[in-house]
């Protein structure tokens, strides 16, 4: 036996490590890239030599180390943090109910012909629309609170997890289906069990493209119609041309950006060994 596990072992091992030189090399390349923009960014600045057109790289990072734990404006305004732990916080809200009701009318659409008929031109409508041109129907609808940023990331979310729920589902092989129904289970069972964690990986893909629209509609909303968020910031300091806040602001964004989309890579992995090459 442990000749014959040996060659089966020494291979997975060997697989393991290329697995983990290819992780760390992405790693360096990414590092390397972002450095090198930060120089480019840095020698620009130089270049320019206007803090209000384009501030350095350490004035930046001094200005984003500093509103961190103080307050902008000074008297009514909030930290850096505060901000995105409410702009994250309208994100997750929003996020999660239109992924929730995306997959329900993707796989009700997917498993009744009756619903698809009904629903795609509904869908078909709404995907092309962008979520900021209901800003100012969602303010009057339910003020300028937190219902109206929720309902906005909602209805930005749901059609693109919708459509990609539908896609992933159409794309699970018929034979997955006939040999779940021929051993007697029902077309719940086989959606819920079969088709949808067959799908699961395309879902995820929808939802990572989902979750890249939904920031970007919430700073809008935030710059229209709100009293907090990083959205909010970021306008208070394009009014007083305290650009390295600005630049703060998207430095925030783009790292809790990049989380949440890192973590749904790795649910991604979780559940798609491919995914991992």
């Amino acid at each position: 036996m442990s000749l014959d596990t040996a060659p089966g072992r020494t291979g997975a091992a060997v697989r393991a490590r290329e697995r983990r030189q290819r992780s760390w090399r992405r790693v360096f390349v990414g590092t390397a890239a972002l450095a090198a923009a930060l120089l480019v960014w840095e020698i620009a600045a130089y270049a320019v030599h206007d803090a209000v057109t384009l501030p350095t790289v350490q004035e930046t990072g001094r200005q984003l180390a500093h509103y961190m734990s103080t307050p902008y404006p000074q008297v009514q305004g909030k930290t850096l943090v505060a901000d995105a732990l409410i702009s994250t916080g309208r994100i997750l809200a929003g996020f999660v109910l239109g992924t929730v009701a995306g997959l329900v009318l993707g796989a009700a659409m997917a498993g009744v012909r009756v619903i698809r008929e009904l629903a795609d031109p509904i869908v078909g409508v709404m995907r092309p629309l962008p979520p900021i041109a209901f800003i100012p129907l969602l303010v009057v609808w339910f003020g300028i609170g937190e219902a109206s940023k929720v309902a906005l990331i909602f209805f930005g979310v749901l059609p693109v997890v919708t459509i990609a729920t539908l896609g992933a589902l159409d794309a699970v092989p018929a034979e997955f289906t006939h040999a779940s129904r021929s051993l007697g289970a029902s077309s719940f069972h086989t959606m819920l069990h079969v088709r949808l964690r067959a799908a699961v990986p395309g879902v995820i893909t929808g939802m990572r493209i989902a979750m890249g629209g939904a920031w970007t509609s919430i700073i809008a909303a935030e710059m229209i119609a709100a009293t907090g968020g990083v959205g909010f910031l970021i306008l208070q300091a394009g009014n007083y041309l305290q650009t390295p806040l600005i630049f703060s602001g998207i430095a925030v964004i783009a790292v809790l950006g990049f989380a949440f989309d890192g973590l749904l890579r790795l649910l991604l992995r979780a559940v798609d060994p491919t995914a991992r090459r």
